[in-house]
């Protein structure tokens, strides 16, 4: 199986199987001598985390990171920094009942085509929990950009979807309630709403909103490595997500160039920032933000129809512990391959010469 590496310079390549002995990874090209806050790492795992509230899925996991390579003495070494986090709450029995059927919208049946044999329990390596690595190299990533300001958060699940532009939105309250959405009376209502839907045995899905401050000029080539493009591939990797757009995105079709475009101040910034802090494939210093939308949680607990290996229409239903919506944990793996991004870029950055 191919596709287990993602960056050019700054490179993360993760392992393992969401009911396996352990999911990890291996970064390699950060660079020595860089302070690594352990406990910040943790965070950020805990953040993503099963069984952290009613709305989530309640597989109990510490997951906690164990590291083996590549930290000494509480900073890097310039040398591939190995890492593990054991899994210890699998009840693989869950998964029984479709060990010869496909679950719809899942990656089952493509995984059966196309290696001829496939890790049912949980999904094996399609399972979401494989981003818990990227979440660890995306906190390492962190502090390697210690000068840049990475937040996001739930904007929008199902219909309920906040307004606000995030300027005016306070992100001391991201992590203030379940959902992680920086509105206390829209993030009531989220909750409600996710616990509804649980209680009916569905899912739904959402948006998340990313901002990234103080990001420096420079970052991203101008034809095929353009930034937002490889951000793009960055999210769209991540498990259930359908789509990506940075600056005004599709919102921006409905202008007209004259209001689209953004005018410079005499400093180079500009007085709008309908580009999303990139122009051309290239940050020009001003905010990037962008909206990821994740699709509802595949597995449903209820009836659904579907077919067997011979072909043969069946019925099944989900069981196990699942998210009802995946955006509330979803919030640091989008901050993690958006550190991903950016780091790489920098190194990038520094390899050319001017």
């Amino acid at each position: 199986m191919a596709g287990n590496t993602f960056g050019n310079l700054f490179k993360l390549t993760t392992f393992g199987e969401s009911h396996g002995v352990a999911i990890g990874g291996v970064l390699d090209g950060c660079p020595s001598g860089i302070e690594i806050d352990l406990q910040a790492v943790q965070n950020d795992l805990n953040r993503r985390k099963p069984g952290q509230s009613a709305i989530v899925t309640q597989r109990k996991e510490p997951d906690t990171v164990a590291f083996y390579s590549g930290i000494f003495e509480g900073k890097t070494t310039g040398t591939p920094i190995g890492f593990a986090i054991h899994n210890t709450n699998q009840k693989s029995k869950d998964y029984s009942h479709i060990k010869d059927s496909y679950r719809p919208s899942h990656a089952d049946y493509v995984y059966d085509q196309k290696y001829g044999f496939r890790d049912y329990r949980g999904g094996g390596r399609s399972s979401a929990r494989e981003t818990a690595s990227r979440v660890v190299a995306g906190a390492i990533a962190k502090q390697f950009l210690s000068s840049v300001n990475i937040k996001a958060f739930v904007s929008q699940v199902g219909t309920l979807k906040l307004e606000t532009p995030y300027q005016e939105l306070d992100f001391n309250l991201i992590e203030s309630n379940p959902v992680r959405c920086p509105d206390t009376d829209m993030a009531m209502e989220m909750e409600e709403y996710i616990k509804k839907i649980r209680k009916e045995g569905d899912t739904v899905g959402g948006v998340i909103t990313c901002v990234a401050q103080n990001v420096p000029i420079g970052l991203g080539e101008p034809v095929f490595d353009k930034l937002h493009a490889e951000l793009g591939k960055a999210m769209l990797s991540i498990n259930a997500v359908k789509g990506f757009e940075y600056g005004s995105g599709f919102a921006g079709v409905q202008m007209k160039g004259s209001e689209h475009n953004d005018q410079f101040n005499t400093d180079g910034t500009t007085k709008t920032n309908q580009s999303g802090g990139i122009q051309g494939g290239i940050s020009n210093g001003m905010d990037i933000y962008f909206n990821v939308a994740f699709k509802p949680v595949a597995t449903l607990i209820q009836p659904y129809e579907t077919i067997d290996k011979e072909g043969q229409k069946v019925q099944a239903k989900g069981k196990g512990r699942h998210d009802p919506c995946v955006v509330p944990r979803a919030v640091p793996i989008v901050e993690a391959m958006t550190a991903l991004v950016l780091a790489d870029y920098t190194l990038i950055n520094r390899t050319i010469k001017k």
